[in-house]
């Protein structure tokens, strides 16, 4: 099973940036961070695959860039111009093969308070 450690999680004002990070404990295919509100459900804000596909949610879009280092086995979420609406648990998540098989893991969750 995958370990997937999260950091960079914080209290900023709106307009502000940060940095999450989210390291896997060995290499894997797509990688994703979703956030999840109080009392909403976890939704996906980004993915990017092992060549650097990446995928946004509508709300994030050219906000926040995805990427990964496929040496260190980290995926990065770039948080620019962030709005209270941002505010939640963010959380990574990881896909890969084992013994042929597709599994899934998810991290503990980072997370990032905007006020405005």
């Amino acid at each position: 099973q995958v370990q997937l450690v999260e950091s960079g999680g914080g209290l900023v004002q709106a307009g502000e940036s940060l940095r999450l990070s989210c390291a896997a404990s060995f290499s894997t295919d797509t990688l994703a961070w979703y956030r999840q509100a109080p009392g909403k459900q976890r939704d996906l804000v980004a993915t990017i695959t092992r060549a650097g596909s990446t995928n946004y949610a509508d709300s994030v879009n050219g906000r926040f860039p995805i990427s990964r280092d496929n040496a260190k086995n980290t995926v990065y979420l770039q948080m620019n111009s962030l709005k209270p609406e941002d505010a939640g648990i963010y959380y990574c998540y990881a896909e890969y093969l084992t013994y042929g098989a597709r599994r899934s893991g998810w991290g503990q969750g980072t997370q990032v308070t905007v006020s405005s």
